[in-house]
């Protein structure tokens, strides 16, 4: 169930209805319910492998916590057996038979490993992080397990975060779940708001610039330079529109149930270095990855280049989880050296730095960053490493005897849509900018109620009127 479909648009005041209407103690089990129907929605049978981590997880936690530190490695194990097998045979089968078999024809080796056509279980790498940081905190002493298995079971599958995050640790957001919730206006009213702003940077602006980037990146042969830049800085701007307005249409649902999501995306293309881009970037994800791998590996507590090697390895395997495919091992790889490369130069280079952090020049690191963050997208969206080798060689190919009308006709997109485009990105990037300084939301929230709705239903009529719906209309994510 996508959540810009009429099926959510009638799911969701039902559910927050019976929800505030029966007694707190049945909340849980009507929530639960309706998360899996939820997820069911698209693949009923596929609740099956929800329901497996479930079980799997909350019994290996309470068996741990019957153990000594010393001897619940094994429970641990299942654990990780069961959630990275599900996740290994649904999401990366495929792609290491793949490798495997070109390798080896490569070397003249008949031997041929079959295939699967099992479909990808949506949100299946979000669900199984989400379960696995409970159990590692359990394994760590960080918690006690969950005693009761509905709640654990809502805290799993929770439908506003399930198929594509944020993804929330158990300490944070289970007992939320447990706690009586009232029916707050308040809660509605910023929810509603969060929601519009989701649904404005998904179906008005992800959704448009999705037309132009797929033209160009599904055919690169066709095009050259001019329009490999423009493709890539609109697939920047698609990328952090679909992800961060799901993330928005996610906390602003939970807000209404009176639940508090962290935030996912704080302003990523203001970063001033990779370093911070990653702390503003899928906020969620870098944080698990940092307390569950990075630090587990010895973060920088072993020296500086076993400090460089466990970076590199943290966003090579963040990489691979974006996707079965080479080309986000590329994206993770590049992203890892570029943050080997950013301290280094604070290591040996700290005049330097201390000169380049001077205030003047901080918007010049926010568009070399800008930048960086657009090459590594090329890898991130092209279909293929060849692609994304190609589109790279031939970047500042195509300049001669340029002119605007030939550059840009034919990419998927009308003269006056284009145009609506890049109004609607830089309205986008102003707002974020201002909400930075001004705390926008804070000051609306003084509106007078009658400017407040006008101004809400005037963002709806802009949904409906310049939104693109139906099949066309997709989250990136889902896929992950």
């Amino acid at each position: 169930m996508l959540f810009n479909s009429l099926h959510y648009l009638i799911f969701l005041p039902v559910v927050i209805s019976i929800y505030f209407l029966i007694p707190h103690k049945y909340r849980w089990a009507f929530l639960l319910a309706a998360s899996y129907y939820f997820y069911m929605s698209w693949r009923a049978e596929y609740i099956i492998l929800i329901i497996v981590s479930t079980v799997v997880d909350y019994y290996c936690a309470l068996l741990m916590s019957k153990e000594p530190q010393a001897k619940r490695k094994p429970f641990l194990l299942m654990s990780l057996f069961v959630n990275l097998g599900l996740l290994g045979v649904f999401k990366y089968y495929n792609f290491f038979t793949t490798s495997l078999n070109e390798l080896f024809l490569a070397i003249n080796l008949l031997n041929e490993i079959p295939g699967h056509t099992l479909l990808l279980p949506v949100g299946i790498s979000f669900y199984t992080f989400q379960t696995l940081s409970y159990t590692l905190d359990v394994y760590w002493g960080k918690r006690e397990p969950e005693r009761h298995f509905g709640h654990f079971a809502l805290y799993v599958s929770f439908f506003p975060q399930l198929v594509a995050g944020p993804i929330e640790r158990s300490t944070h957001l289970m007992p939320q779940l447990k706690a009586p919730q009232k029916f707050n206006p308040d809660n509605v009213y910023y929810g509603f708001y969060r929601i519009l702003l989701g649904f404005v940077k998904e179906v008005v602006i992800a959704d448009r610039v999705a037309l132009l980037v797929n033209t160009v990146y599904n055919s690169p042969e066709m095009f050259a330079g001019p329009q490999y830049m423009l493709a890539t800085f609109f697939f920047a701007v698609q990328i952090y529109c679909d992800f961060s307005g799901y993330s928005d249409i996610a906390i602003g649902t939970a807000r209404i149930f009176g639940i508090d999501l962290m935030e996912n995306f704080r302003r990523p293309y203001f970063a001033k270095s990779i370093t911070e881009f990653w702390q503003r970037w899928h906020i969620s994800l870098s944080t698990w990855f940092r307390d569950y791998l990075y630090i587990p590996l010895g973060g920088n507590r072993l020296g500086m280049w076993k400090t460089y090697r466990n970076l590199f390895v943290t966003f090579l395997l963040s990489g691979l989880w974006h996707g079965a495919n080479w080309t986000f091992i590329m994206w993770g790889a590049f992203h890892g050296v570029l943050l080997i490369m950013e301290r280094l130069s604070h290591e040996y280079l700290t005049p330097l730095t201390d000169r380049i952090a001077a205030q003047r020049f901080n918007l010049v690191k926010v568009v070399i960053t800008f930048i960086l963050v657009n090459i590594g997208w090329i890898f991130f969206r092209a279909n293929s490493a060849a692609d994304a080798f190609y589109i790279v060689s031939n970047l500042f190919s195509g300049f001669e005897n340029l002119s605007p009308v030939s550059a840009f006709a034919n990419l998927g997109l009308t003269k006056s849509i284009f145009l609506f485009t890049l109004a609607s990105i830089c309205g986008l990037f102003l707002f974020q900018y201002f909400d930075s300084q001004k705390n926008i939301y804070k000051r609306f929230e003084h509106w007078n109620k009658l400017y407040q709705w006008t101004f809400l239903y005037s963002v709806i009529i802009l949904i409906l009127l310049m939104g693109v719906f139906g099949d066309e209309s997709q989250f990136i994510y889902f896929q992950f």
